[in-house]
């Protein structure tokens, strides 16, 4: 009987990361087609959640965001984030074995087999849908009706030029959880934030498929870092630009003060120097500029929550 192909770490995983050294070695793969060894996917899933709670509390007057409400976020945030690449790699099978990046994800290099994949999928929907049945009934339709936009994103790389666009309308969904969540209805502030935070992931995302920009090429794989080609720092810029404008407006409805403010100046500044040191040749820097979104989304909910606090105190 063949041996099953060893389970290698990926080139973008963290180095070290438990899933690689310490989880039994039948589960790896599924850690990995998980992403579980590269959170900062569940990271950037999670932080819109997080701001839209954020957001909330400053505008009904709460004195932080819900603690229960961004516990529940991140373990969704976790779960979906998995869901969505176990489902995205199902779709993706034969294109990754095309991609030098994505050939050695579990399922083209035989670590998991497709029904395996499947079954693993099901478990972690059932667990985002636990999750999403703690909230009012309005935030729980809010979450189910941003499945069809998931289910679409694997399918736009093929013949749309931004798929990036669609994978922000899915990524950027919890910042309209947070209000939901928080008031039963949604509001222009959420809306906004929702706005700013898909120009958010159009631009990080687009930095990230800097990596993969040679592979795509011959792959016939679109992306909004080709659809940019030489001119990607102004593209990245536009993004980043637009982000701003979508969540001052946000943070004046919201009646936001000067922490949020000044938290919104420092979260400007990252993106700028993220912008400046964008280098199309520089796979490796394309993956540190975009985790580091994770550090300007934190400084930015930080902002927010002190904003809360003093408010209230």
């Amino acid at each position: 009987m063949p041996e099953r192909p060893a389970a290698a770490a990926l080139p973008d995983a963290v180095r070290g990361h438990w899933a690689d050294r310490l989880a039994p070695a039948a589960l790896r793969p599924y850690l990995r087609l998980a992403r579980v060894e590269r959170p900062i996917g569940w990271w950037l899933l999670l932080l819109p959640c997080w701001w839209s709670a954020a957001l909330a509390a400053i505008a009904g007057g709460a004195p932080w965001p819900n603690p229960l409400h961004c516990l529940l976020f991140l373990i969704g945030a976790v779960a979906m984030r998995g869901a969505g690449c176990t489902y995205n790699d199902i779709v993706d099978r034969d294109l990754d074995t095309r991609v030098e990046r994505t050939r050695g994800r579990p399922l083209p290099s035989g670590q998991v087999s497709l029904k395996g994949a499947l079954a693993f999928l099901a478990l972690q929907g059932f667990v985002g849908l636990a999750v999403l049945l703690q909230f009012n009934g309005f935030a729980i339709g809010t979450g189910f009706a941003s499945l069809g936009i998931v289910a679409l994103y694997p399918f736009m790389k093929r013949f749309f030029w931004m798929p990036q666009i669609v994978l922000g309308l899915a990524f950027a969904w919890g910042a309209l959880m947070g209000w939901a969540a928080a008031f039963g209805a949604l509001g222009i502030p959420a809306l906004l934030l929702y706005g700013g935070s898909i120009a958010w992931v159009v631009g990080y995302d687009t930095i990230y498929a800097l990596q993969d920009i040679e592979d795509d090429e011959i792959a016939g794989i679109k992306s909004s870092a080709r659809f940019f080609g030489e001119r990607v720092r102004l593209g990245v810029g536009i993004c980043y630009a637009l982000t701003l404008g979508f969540l001052i407006p946000a943070f004046l409805l919201a009646g936001a003060g000067l922490p949020a403010y000044a938290g919104l100046g420092l979260f400007a500044a990252h993106l700028a120097w993220q912008v400046i040191r964008i280098d199309r040749s520089d796979g490796m820097g394309a993956l540190r500029l975009f985790r580091s979104n994770r550090d300007a989304g934190l400084i930015l909910f930080a902002a927010m929550t002190l904003d809360a606090i003093l408010r209230a105190f």
